[in-house]
Parts: structure tokens; C-alpha cells; sequence
């Protein structure tokens, strides 16, 4: 939200500077994103005098001008605005000067053979509104040679960030309240207004739907002149962003950026019987002011006549009732509409208004005939006309709410001592009504003070955070102990793991475009967000890979060899009662080259599905997963290649791990080349370790014998898995053999058609003796029988 400091001033009285205002904004809770100063954008542009003007020699559009700024000789200036003359007065930007609208830098130049030495500037070309047909053409006072922005009264503009909970803060005088409250000025009191209400009023007003639209107020002002909006009232909307439209227009606009408080202006002429405010038909349409078309639904209140609907309520007007420069006799609408409805409307349709969100967090219910008196003032003293008596309909949610408050609760709550006659003093500048029994009345605009620890804040953020020791939580005596849960102290070390094997960590979305989304769904449903950041990225992530496979191609696509990239997260799946269901995951991406071409290895390497199967062992591991027992199994998903990809599991069920070289398809949908291959580990799949975690690693005793290492070489079907080989001959004696692993696969000559031999090196650990022949002869039967049982028979 931005206000400048002249319209702040307008609400405060204060002498306080822009950077003493900025601070105390902050310490209130109103953050001040940035403040931008006008002045600083006109430097070098000076009020000038135009002393003679005649036509240039070599241009028939051209003029050329002797200008004074006040100060040494008159300078020559080329101009071509149609109506630059002498004896006017206008806006000059000598050389140096930087012209705000396109950043160019005025210099001497000649221009067809004359010299000119600055320029004649526009409206539009100084950012203070659209008119270019001419010059600026100043009041005949207007003193030569002044700075133009100190004529023109630029003032410095604040952008704040206010938060959801402070709607009574939308509107500049809210924020004026606040900074009055905490000691920078006094409010001024607002102006009362004494409309005289000469007629009934001919159109009626009802609201047929008390729930969207509690309060539906309006009144006929008739004999309007809608021409343009006074400057000074152009010149705050401008420094809140906004464009000066019609004086109708601009003074609903200025009241909502003054008071919060948005209000509707309607052509009479343009509405047919009474104007209901009510729940909108299933297919109707209606033509918004930004010139779209929306489709409602019967849970969006609209306000319509018989013709139709004319108004998105409290998100945005009609265009077919809209008021024009020939509009004469208007309707005036301010209601009360429901903060919830509000939000689900502008959320269905799409729409993001400032009406709507002063709406859907709740504008002050009971400022509906003050906000309608200040509009119709306004109205009339700009625009004319007679008013007519004010129609209510409803009645708005005024109720206040009293909560019962002990001072004493600051000290212990909000840790700071302040006085009682201070907190009052607080409270009632801050509009709340304290009792002698400390029973406080919360202002109806104050949605968010639900009990006495919304006052503790009231009271503490005016009174100063700043002034908020800082006292340290209690601890407890001797070694502290861990605080991160088990979950934290494993990601902790994967990470540290993943970055130690040479992985960079990657930080991705959690959103994902639905696309690839359902690519990786596997058929699942999917969350998608109804209000998303942006409709790229509404599909909550049902795998890590797709954001890490977005990271490898920005990769490539500038440049990089290769891509080596991890990431621990939470994955988003529907669980079959429909409830949210999140997973701790572990996605590592490996595309581009492994190792770069060499004179020592000829072509660059490529990734395969044994590197992602090495990180996948190597991070479960780590992980502290039981590696040795996991088995291999396929069905690693539609997204890998079912030839080069497989799960690792415990058990037929239990799955811990997928990895492989990922689909072509899968390449296609993400734009990258291939090969790419990628692990996925399920952290909340991995078994806890069983017995009682200490916070110490048993103390290493090395074996006191050596280890005694057999080798085995089995003819195995084609098709037989290494890995079942290996498994089976661990577990032929557990407590002897202490490892084993394949180091030579062969097929061929020699090698039986369908057979494969598999050579396997058994590591054996002796304990408080040595081996004799006859125990490791038994020990080599035990291997060669576990062996048989998975089709192996022992190479002669």
C-alpha cells in the first residue's frame, strides 16, 4: 500500500521526518518496504518563461524557443509541442537533467542546425498523469527559475506491507491512528457532514441475501457534473498507484485509500427497478469493468437489477452501469459483505482487486453512514447535485466485543513493564472503550482482537518493542540434549553424506507445472492448490525428480558438463481417505557426463544405472539402512527404463529405494537429453534401528585373528539375479561369514548355453581360534548347498 507524506499529514499532525515516521512504522508492525521521493526524479526541471517562440528554419512542426529560468542569459531551446508560445510559462529540464518517463539524459544538442539546450517538458514526459498533446502550462505567478518539484509539491511516498490481520490499516487515516497512538503527532478529527437530503429516494434498495450482504446502504444524488477530480486529490491517488479516471471515479477511489472503506458509484440512468443485492443464478454473466466476461455461480453475491447483474460484490463493478463524462444522476452504494464469501468469489473467478482485499479481510462494519455522508460531500463539492434521503437495508454486524482485561498480563505475557494510566492511554487512542473495571470494548473494524493477548500485543507494539529485554529461556542443568527429532538428525547426516560423495544440493519447488506432475503420479491423484502463486505451478510434487530434472536442464542449457544434484524434501500424495499424506524423500540426479574425454580414457563417460544404484546403497547406507539384506526387484516405475532400473527392498513389500536410467519418454516430457539416472530414497520407509539409541558409538575392538578369505565360482542361470547369489550365501553360516562379494561375471566359451559363472570372494572371521580344515570345509558346503538352493551348482 503506498500514501504520500502530504496525505498522511492531512489525517497527522506531526513534525516528525520521513526517516523518523519510516522507524516508527516498523515499530509498530507496519513495515515499510521501500519510500520513494519525487523531488529526486524532477531534479534539474525548473519553472520557466517562454519569451519569444517563432518558427524553426528547416522544420515546419518545430519552434524555436528563447526560454528564462530566472538566472543568467535566456537559453534557446527547440521545442515541437503545438502549443508553446510567448509569455506562457512551463516546465523546463535543463542538460543533465534525467527525464522520468524514458531515463534519457538531456545534453546540448543541435537539432536540423539549431542549438538547444534542454526541453519543454509534457505531462507524461514528468510521470504526473497521461495528457502529451502539449507542454505544461503553468500559472502566470508561477515563480521562474524555482525547482519544479518544490513548486509542484512532491512529496515523499511510502510503500508498507500491512498484514492480513490489520484491514483498519488499509486505509491512510488507519495508519495515521496508529502512528498518533505510539507519539508521533495528534489525529486530526474528521470533518462532520450535514447532508440535506432533499427527495426520497427513487430507486429501491434491498439485500436478499443477509449472509453475503449483512448491510446494503444507498442514495440518488441527481444533477452531477463528472468532470475531472481536483489536483490535490489526483496527485495522492497517483502517489498510491492509481490513474486520476473521472471525478466520480477518483472520489470512490480516495475513499477507499483514505478510510478503507470501498464504495460503488452507478449510473441511474443505466439501472432498470430495484437494485437487490443477492446470490447470483448458475451461468450468468456479467461484463466487469476490466472489460472480461465472468461466468457465476449461485455461492457468489452480486448486485443486480432487473435487467441483470451489474456487480461482482465488494471485487469489482460492471461495465454496462459504469458512470461516464456524460453521467448526470448517479446511485451511491456502500454495503457490508461477508470477508469469507468475499474470498471464495475472488478465488473462484481469479480476481485480485483492492476492494477485494479490503473486503475479504474485513472493512469496519459500522462506518457505513459516515463513509456514505463523506462520500456525498465529496460528490457535491466537486461534482453538484442534490442527495436524496439514504436507504438502509440490513443491518451490519456492530456487536462489539468486550473482553475482560488484567494490566498485569503485559509484565507476564508480553514481558515489559508499562503503566496501567498507559496501557488506557493505548487502548483509548487506539479507539477502544476501557472501563473502570478494566472491561474493554473492542472497535468494531478490529477483527483480529479475539481475547486479552491480542490487547497485550496492542499495548506492547505501541509501547515499543525495542523495549522488550531479551531474556534467555531457562535451561536445565548439566548436557544439553539434542533437540533435533530423529527425522532432522537423519536428513542432517544424508545431507552431509551426499555432499561428501561429490552430490551438490539442490532447493526446488514444491509445486510443479500438473503436466509433470501426473507424469510422476503413477496414477495417483494429485493435490491441486485452488489459489496457486501462479497456474504453472498448482500441482503439489508427488516425486522429487521432476525438480531436480528442471535444475540439470537450466544446467545444460547453460553450458554445464554434467550434473550431479540431490535434494531432501517432502513429497505430496492423496491417502486414500483423502487426507493430506507428506513423505521424507531423498531424489539424486545424475545427467550429462561422468568423467570428461581424456587422453587417458578416450570419450567423455556417461552415466549409468550402476552409478545410480552406488549412490542409492551408498546414501541407505549412510541412512542407516540394513544394505546387505535389501533386495532387488524390479517395477521401479513408468518413469525409469524397465530394462535399466530396479527397487531395493526389504522384503517383497517394503519398498526403500528406486533407481535406474529414466524413460525416454520421461526425457521428452522434461526437454533434456539422456542418458539421465536417478534415485529415489523413501527416508520414512527405512526401518529404526531396534533396541535403545545412545548418544554413543559402541567403542571399535578389532578382531584378534585375521580373516580368512575363500573364493566360489557357480554356474547360475542367465537370469539369476547376483545379488539372490549373494544373499544366500551370506546367509549360510552368520556366524562365520562375515562378508561377500561378486568379482567376476562371466558368459562364453566354455560357459554352458543359458549359464553364466559368477566368481564370489568370501570373507570368513575367525573368533577366539583359529579355523581348522574340517570347520572351514563344513563352512564350504554350507555356501555350496545355500548356493544350490538358488539353481547355482560349484564350477569344477
Amino acid at each position: 500500500m503506498k500514501f504520500s507524506l502530504e496525505w498522511l499529514t492531512y489525517f497527522l499532525e506531526t513534525e516528525a521526518s520521513v526517516a523518523e515516521i519510516a522507524a516508527k512504522l516498523n515499530a509498530i508492525g507496519i513495515e515499510v518496504e521501500d519510500i520513494e521521493d519525487p523531488a529526486e526524479k524532477l531534479e534539474g526541471f525548473r519553472v520557466a518563461e517562454v519569451l519569444t517562440a517563432k518558427p524553426h528554419p528547416d522544420a515546419d512542426k518545430l519552434q524555436v524557443l528563447t526560454v528564462s529560468t530566472g538566472e543568467g542569459d535566456p537559453l534557446t531551446v527547440v521545442c515541437g509541442a503545438p502549443n508553446a508560445r510567448a509569455g506562457m510559462r512551463g516546465v523546463l529540464g535543463v542538460a543533465g537533467a534525467v527525464v522520468p518517463a524514458n531515463g534519457m539524459k538531456l545534453r546540448k544538442s543541435e537539432i536540423r542546425g539549431v542549438e538547444s539546450n534542454g526541453m519543454m517538458c509534457s505531462v507524461r514526459e514528468l510521470e504526473l498523469g497521461d495528457a502529451h498533446e502539449g507542454i505544461i502550462e503553468l500559472p502566470e505567478d508561477a515563480p521562474v527559475g524555482e525547482d519544479f518539484a518544490t513548486y509542484h509539491g512532491a512529496s515523499p511516498v511510502f510503500d508498507v506491507a500491512i498484514t492480513p490481520n490489520r484491514p483498519d490499516c488499509m486505509g491512510v487515516y488507519g495508519i495515521a491512528r496508529d502512528l498518533a497512538a505510539a507519539g508521533l503527532g495528534t489525529l486530526k478529527p474528521l470533518r462532520e457532514h450535514d447532508i440535506a437530503a432533499t427527495f426520497p429516494c427513487p430507486v429501491e434498495i434491498r439485500t436478499d441475501d443477509p449472509d453475503g450482504c449483512p448491510a446494503f446502504y444507498g442514495r440518488v444524488i441527481k444533477g452531477v457534473t463528472n468532470g475531472a477530480s481536483p489536483e490535490w486529490m489526483q496527485k495522492r491517488l497517483m502517489a498510491a498507484g492509481q490513474r486520476p479516471i473521472s471525478a466520480l471515479v477518483d472520489i470512490t477511489n480516495y475513499m477507499m485509500l483514505a478510510f478503507g472503506r470501498p464504495a460503488h458509484v452507478y449510473d441511474l440512468a443505466k439501472l432498470s427497478g430495484p437494485v437487490v443485492a443477492r446470490r447470483a443464478k448458475d451461468g450468468e454473466k456479467v461484463l466487469a469493468l476490466n472489460e472480461k466476461t465472468y461466468n457465476l455461480d449461485s455461492s457468489m453475491t452480486v448486485i443486480a437489477d432487473d435487467n441483470g447483474v451489474h456487480d461482482i460484490a465488494g471485487i469489482m463493478g460492471g461495465e454496462e452501469s459504469s458512470v461516464q463524462p456524460e453521467t448526470t444522476d448517479v446511485l451511491l452504494e456502500i454495503a457490508y459483505f461477508d470477508p469469507e464469501a468475499i474470498g471464495v468469489t475472488g478465488r473462484k473467478l481469479g480476481i485480485a482487486t483492492d476492494a477485494r482485499t479490503r473486503f475479504e479481510r474485513g472493512v469496519d462494519p459500522a462506518w457505513l453512514d459516515k463513509g456514505l455522508e463523506s462520500l456525498t460531500s465529496l460528490i457535491q463539492r466537486f461534482c453538484g447535485g442534490e442527495a436524496s434521503e439514504i436507504v438502509r437495508a440490513g443491518t451490519p454486524p456492530t456487536e462489539p466485543k468486550v473482553i475482560a482485561f488484567d494490566p498485569g498480563l503485559t509484565a507476564r505475557l508480553g514481558g515489559v513493564d508499562v503503566s496501567e494510566a498507559e496501557q488506557k492511554r493505548i487502548l483509548e487512542a487506539l479507539d477502544f472503550g476501557v472501563g473502570a473495571d478494566w472491561n474493554v470494548t473492542c472497535p468494531p473494524r478490529r477483527h483480529d482482537i479475539e481475547g486479552a493477548a491480542d490487547l497485550v500485543e496492542e499495548v506492547v507494539r505501541i509501547h515499543g518493542l525495542d523495549n522488550v529485554a531479551s531474556v534467555a529461556l531457562p535451561r536445565a542443568e548439566g548436557v544439553a540434549r539434542p533437540t533435533a527429532t530423529p527425522m532432522q538428525a537423519l536428513e542432517r547426516r544424508l545431507r552431509r553424506g551426499a555432499a561428501a560423495r561429490g552430490l551438490n544440493e539442490a532447493v526446488t519447488w514444491s509445486f510443479l507445472p500438473t503436466p509433470q506432475a501426473e507424469h510422476f503420479a503413477d496414477g495417483d491423484a494429485l493435490w491441486v492448490l485452488d489459489n496457486p502463486i501462479s497456474e504453472d505451478m498448482k500441482a503439489m510434487r508427488p516425486s522429487l525428480i521432476p525438480g531436480l530434472l528442471s535444475a540439470a536442464k537450466r544446467d545444460a542449457d547453460r553450458g554445464a558438463a554434467g550434473s550431479r544434484l540431490f535434494e531432501i524434501g517432502r513429497r505430496y500424495l492423496r491417502a486414500k481417505d483423502g487426507s493430506s499424506d507428506e513423505h521424507a524423500t531423498l531424489a539424486v540426479v545424475l545427467a550429462g557426463e561422468k568423467t570428461p574425454r581424456g587422453w587417458s580414457n578416450g570419450k567423455a563417460a556417461k552415466f549409468d544405472a550402476f552409478d545410480a544404484k552406488a549412490e542409492a546403497e551408498a546414501l541407505l547406507a549412510e541412512a542407516g539402512a540394513p544394505v546387505d539384506k535389501l533386495m532387488v526387484m524390479g517395477e521401479a516405475g513408468g518413469q525409469f527404463h524397465p530394462g535399466q532400473s530396479a527397487t531395493l527392498r526389504l522384503g517383497p513389500k517394503n519398498v526403500l529405494a528406486r533407481f535406474g536410467a529414466l524413460h525416454p519418454a520421461t526425457l521428452d516430457a522434461f526437454d533434456i537429453d539422456g542418458p539421465v539416472v536417478a534415485v529415489e530414497i523413501y527416508l520414512d520407509a527405512i526401518p529404526a534401528k531396534k533396541g535403545k539409541a545412545g548418544f554413543e558409538k559402541p567403542d571399535f575392538a578389532p578382531p584378534a585373528l585375521q580373516s580368512v578369505e575363500r573364493d566360489f565360482a557357480f554356474l547360475v542361470p542367465q537370469d539369476l539375479a547376483a545379488a539372490d547369489l549373494l544373499r544366500a550365501v551370506r546367509g549360510a553360516d552368520k556366524a562365520n561369514i562375515v562378508d561377500a562379494r561378486v568379482f567376476d561375471v562371466f558368459a562364453g566359451q566354455g560357459v554352458p548355453e543359458g549359464k553364466k559363472s559368477v566368481a564370489i570372494e568370501v570373507t570368513l572371521q575367525p573368533g577366539e581360534k583359529s579355523f581348522k580344515d574340517e570347520e572351514l570345509k563344513a563352512i564350504s558346503d554350507k555356501v555350496v548347498a545355500a548356493a544350490a538352493k538358488q539353481g547355482a551348482e560349484l564350477r569344477g
